[in-house]
């Protein structure tokens, strides 16, 4: 297939891609959430000066897609649907150079066209993770691509190459973890291809490599000599996620049954990554077989494959031992198989584009069917109560209009201090503006267990310490409803209460009190009854 009409085929992909995430975006179907509020604040905060390294709170996941974030700020002002804007960006990036990887695979344009169109509209799970930003899955995926590319091309093999290589395996790093998986794949790829060089040239390309690596993982380096490197090794391996018991055999057996039976499906798109249920479930059975179908038919050929087809197996290996083998095996929701679902639209693209049955093309036709499925899919999920959700916990889910009405409420009665849970806190933060700070100090799970890592900027901490009025807003917990009001009446305080949706507020408080001086027993008693 000649080169221009492949290209511009993959550009329409592009904007089939961008389009459909407007489309949802258009009808709301994102909800605003924490994790992408602190990315937003962190964006405001580098406009007006700050420089932070990591995600705010963590010694994980770079600040890059802050950054980004910050000059879509800059450009277009500080909005929710800029941070959109910037992920939709970032997975056109993925979208083309994913096209040009089932080229340079498969050696076919047709296999690049149906490798962009798989992902223009992609399962449930892709569409969620690259349309809201939880920090770094966009620029992971990005990044992640550019290595296999590189390292599949004649520039793999010339110093310069090998050095921007390096450069962008160490920027990944940085930016966040999951780009380890290319990197790691890639590499080993090129360690292959320059064995040939003779040791000399070998050693020259790897210096490249190295240095660029420095460069890139610059501000991880940097931090790790200010503040030590046990942080960040420890939240580079899971350590954030690392709360199962047991032995470690039991937990790699664990792990592998998760993959099989929640990793699996959320990466074939057969159920969304919040809940274990079948999508559109007789067309997901056909879609289950169109895939294991496949995976026969690659494996019967495997033989023939050319050498580049490995580096994107490896990937695949890489995240699946990563999964089992770590911490990060304790959650299945679905964010961390991304990469897998883009080897598969890939090698599932380059199958297709030459499936024939009879001397026809039918491979076209399974392809409507997965991009059909994948459409069908993503309107029965986002049309749950909680829409298109990152939440998967379901006892911390609140409806999509929850905290813009407690923005509201609180701004409307003057309480501009006070506390909250981690799932309020930040989204407060950023739609006030700022006007409202309520710091995350509540527990939001039915047991309610909580942890210090939720309260991630401490001069939010400050300000709501020095404020002469706070109020409390809670996820619906009678348990912790209870306590406040015993704590608030030993303490000899009046106050006021509401339910605005999903919480429960607490206000005109008499006098302000701080939760550390009556949580720990509340919990107690709790845990008591």
């Amino acid at each position: 297939m000649r080169a221009q009409r492949w290209a511009l085929w993959v550009t329409a992909a592009v904007a089939l891609a961008w389009g459909w995430k407007a489309f949802w975006l258009g009808n709301q179907a994102f909800p605003f959430h924490a994790d992408e509020a602190v990315v937003g604040l962190m964006a405001r905060h580098i406009l007006a000066g700050e420089r932070p390294t990591f995600f705010y709170g963590q010694a994980y996941m770079g600040s890059l897609d802050a950054f980004l974030v910050a000059g879509g700020f800059a450009l277009a002002g500080v909005h929710v649907w800029v941070i959109r804007a910037v992920q939709a960006l970032l997975y056109g990036g993925t979208i083309a150079l994913s096209a040009l990887l089932a080229r340079e695979v498969w050696g076919d344009g047709r296999a690049a066209i149906a490798t962009a169109l798989l992902l223009a509209v992609p399962t449930v799970n892709m569409t969620l993770y690259t349309t809201v930003s939880l920090g770094g899955y966009g620029e992971a995926l990005l990044i992640g691509t550019a290595l296999l590319l590189l390292a599949l091309s004649r520039w793999g093999e010339r110093p310069l190459g090998a050095a921007l290589w390096g450069l962008l395996a160490g920027l990944g790093l940085w930016a966040f973890g999951l780009t380890l998986v290319y990197a790691a794949s890639a590499g080993l790829y090129l360690l292959w291809r320059w064995r040939r060089k003779g040791r000399r040239q070998t050693f020259a390309l790897l210096g490249a490599a190295v240095v660029g690596g420095v460069i890139g993982a610059a501000p991880w380096w940097l931090y790790g000599l200010h503040h030590g490197w046990v942080a960040l090794v420890r939240e580079l391996t899971g350590s954030a996620i690392a709360v199962e018991g047991g032995a470690w055999p039991a937990r790699i057996l664990r792990h592998t049954v998760y993959f099989l039976l929640l990793g699996l499906p959320v990466t074939l798109g057969l159920r969304p990554p919040w809940d274990v249920g079948l999508l559109v479930g007789p067309l997901a059975v056909l879609v289950a077989a169109v895939y294991a179908w496949g995976a026969m038919a690659l494996w019967q050929v495997r033989r023939h494959l050319s050498a580049t087809a490995w580096p994107l197996l490896g990937v695949a290996l890489a995240v699946v031992g990563g999964f089992v083998f770590t911490s990060f095996g304790a959650d299945p929701s679905g964010r961390y198989f991304l990469p897998l679902t883009q080897m598969a639209a890939v090698g599932l693209g380059g199958w297709l584009a030459r499936l024939r049955w009879r001397g026809r093309a039918v491979g076209w036709a399974v392809l409507g069917l997965l991009i059909l499925f994948h459409a069908a899919s993503t309107a029965q999920a986002a049309a749950n109560p909680y829409r298109l959700t990152t939440q998967f916990a379901p006892d911390a889910r609140v409806h999509p209009d929850a905290n813009a009405r407690l923005a509201a409420f609180l701004a409307a009665h003057g309480e501009t201090r006070g506390y909250t849970t981690y799932w309020a806190a930040y989204p407060l933060a950023f739609l006030s503006d700022e006007r409202l700070i309520f710091v995350p100090r509540l527990p939001y799970h039915e047991d309610l267990r909580y942890t210090p890592r939720d309260d991630r900027y401490p001069p939010y901490d400050a300000l709501v310490a020095a404020a002469p009025r706070v109020a409390y807003a809670t996820l619906h917990r009678p348990p912790l409803e209870a306590c406040l009001r015993r704590a608030f009446a030993v303490h000899g305080l009046t106050w006021q209460e509401a339910t605005v949706s999903d919480y429960r507020v607490f206000y005109a408080l008499s006098v302000p009190l701080a939760p550390e001086t009556f949580l720990p027993a509340c919990k107690e008693q709790t845990h008591g009854e």
